[in-house]
């Protein structure tokens, strides 16, 4: 069993948070501390700590992410001019939430490399 969280309790409701989208296997929200002018994070409601503890019996699960990134990108206009997807994964790789969760981020020019 995995660790709690403060995504669980935002899946849950009990942290509020300024939701975007939500279906049945993921919940998008809006970043606290935004680092671009558009900043949402996407969790899924299955509690995998990080990228690195996924199985193939998550495939489906990660592949519905990747597409859902997909269509906020467009719902939210930064589908056409372009954005960035992160995962940071484990300590060194800046993942301070151990809860697999992708960031989108978009709606000004993105510089390489991040930090």
């Amino acid at each position: 069993m995995s660790e709690e969280t403060i995504f669980g309790k935002i899946i849950r409701r009990e942290i509020p948070a300024d939701i975007v989208y939500e279906d049945d296997l993921c919940l998008a929200f809006r970043d606290i501390t935004p680092q671009a002018p558009t900043h949402v994070l996407l969790i899924p409601k299955k509690p995998v700590p990080k990228l690195a503890d996924a199985t193939s019996d998550d495939k489906e699960l990660l592949g519905h992410m990747m597409l859902t990134l997909k269509s906020l990108a467009e719902q939210l206009g930064i589908a056409e001019e372009g954005y960035r997807v992160v995962i940071n994964t484990g300590s060194n790789g800046g993942q301070t939430v151990f809860h697999l969760h992708m960031h989108l981020l978009g709606g000004r020019s993105l510089q390489w490399p991040p930090g």
